[in-house]
């Protein structure tokens, strides 16, 4: 068996952190293959060293002095590497940035220098082989990856070097100049290896046990999902759950490897296991739901006209005017005479009304009205298409709590509801549905 195990920076933030990565390492013989962040916060006054990196680039742009900063940024990994009794010549690769450090250094090849000092620190440790991102993860001029020359060359260096520490978050461009990834970038890479070397898991190790069933904001100690699949996870963070960034599950998703989100704080903890399909689920057969999301600040508009059912072209002509607009359509809900079409307020907001004037002048409607302070909540679970009475139960405890539902739709998938509310009933109804669905049915796996 392989595991490809990536650690977040919480995860790297200093030496004791780095010896539970270690203890979680020697734990499994599996976990050969390491990607590792850049270090983190230690605590909430802290910073990271990638946020440090950008801001010494930022310093140095404006001509300001970042020595200070600097320094903070060598006396995190002196202190790890002095506390950890390793021998990196980290006084070299310091000396070496030091004298690029000017306004022509790239912000990409700086801010990389986090992942790629922790990588090397996190290889000797282990006394792992060390890969360079820079050798093997590969983009195109457009900034996309070029995926199979990756997988390639990963597979290859893994044959000379079978148990490695690589940096994530970073690659290299044809020319060679070093490029950083957007949001989540250390968690592609650590697909992007799991999918090269046909891994048989994917862990992915942080500070929380796995994706909870509702936002901790919201919920009080809201329950972990023990199992999900990909495409209630897609669900969830489309409905702006704080999970995965969708190009970090992709390379894994491709060949149907597990993705496990772990706890490194608590290796104990079995996590979160995201697969393409579940089927005989242990301790979850009795859970309707899978998750809670939503958003607040929506604005819904409608749009009358009668038998609007058999004659289409109106909902085409005003799409293609908020297409126009690049305005995004979050939902359509089409009836006999009307149609709603649901929108971020941000993104509307100054120009609903010079919008519905020119919806009114060209298209003839019978009427337009417009509704902002929406907040949209979904209860995702693919096993709500095959339990009887999901929806009546989601809609009682609506209504026994008093909260008015101001429009409903379901996923194409069928595995979501949703339903929007009032802004000011938004907390309150995340905490209704989570309650309604964990205290009946049985759902206390």
């Amino acid at each position: 068996m392989l595991k490809v195990a990536k650690f977040g920076g919480s995860s790297l933030a200093g030496a004791e952190q780095f010896r539970k990565v270690k203890q979680i390492i020697e734990s499994d013989p599996a976990r050969m293959c390491v990607v590792v962040s850049a270090a983190g916060k230690r605590h909430k006054k802290d910073s990271k060293i990638t946020d440090l990196l950008y801001l010494t680039h930022a310093h140095i742009n404006y001509g300001v002095s970042h020595e200070d900063i600097f320094s903070m940024i060598e006396q995190r990994y002196y202190g790890i590497r002095d506390e950890l009794g390793l021998h990196y010549d980290l006084e070299s690769e310091f000396e070496k940035l030091r004298g690029e450090l000017n306004q022509d250094i790239p912000v990409d090849y700086l801010v990389s220098r986090g992942e790629y000092l922790t990588a090397r620190l996190m290889s000797e440790y282990l006394g792992f082989g060390f890969i360079d991102a820079a050798e093997c993860v590969f983009f195109n001029y457009d900034g996309q990856i070029n995926y199979e020359k990756t997988y390639a060359a990963i597979a290859e260096r893994a044959v000379h070097s079978p148990r490695f520490v690589m940096p994530g978050f970073y690659g290299v461009m044809p020319n060679g100049a070093i490029h950083v990834m957007t949001r989540g970038g250390s968690d592609i890479t650590g697909a992007i290896v799991a999918n090269a070397l046909d891994a048989d898991i994917y862990e992915n190790w942080t500070d929380v046990s796995g994706i909870l069933m509702a936002d901790p904001k919201v919920v009080k100690e809201p329950r972990p999902i023990p199992y999900i699949t990909y495409q209630e996870l897609r669900e969830l963070s489309y409905m702006g759950a704080s999970v995965l960034h969708e190009e970090s599950i992709l390379p894994v998703k491709e060949k149907n490897i597990p993705l496990n989100i772990r706890n490194t704080n608590r290796p104990e903890d079995p996590g979160t296991m995201i697969l393409e399909r579940i089927s005989g689920e242990e301790g979850d057969a009795n859970r309707i739901i899978t998750g809670i999301a939503g958003r607040r600040s929506f604005t819904v508009l409608t749009i009358y006209q009668k038998h609007i059912a058999t004659d289409t072209r109106i909902i085409r002509k005003t799409l293609e005017m908020l297409e126009a607009c690049r305005v995004e359509v979050e939902h359509i809900t089409l009836g006999v005479d009307s149609f709603n079409l649901v929108m971020p307020t941000d993104q509307i907001r100054d120009r609903i009304y010079e919008l519905i004037a020119e919806i009114k002048n060209r298209l003839q409607p019978d009427d337009v009205k417009v509704e902002d302070g929406i907040a949209l909540i979904a209860c995702v679970g693919r096993r709500m298409v095959s339990v009887p009475g999901s929806s009546a139960k989601l809609f009682g405890a609506l209504g026994a709590n008093n909260i008015n539902i101001r429009m409903i739709a379901q996923g194409s998938e069928e595995i979501s509801i949703i339903v929007g509310v009032d802004n000011k009933d938004f907390e309150r109804t995340i905490r209704t549905l989570y309650d309604g669905f964990m205290h009946e049915g049985g759902s206390k796996a």
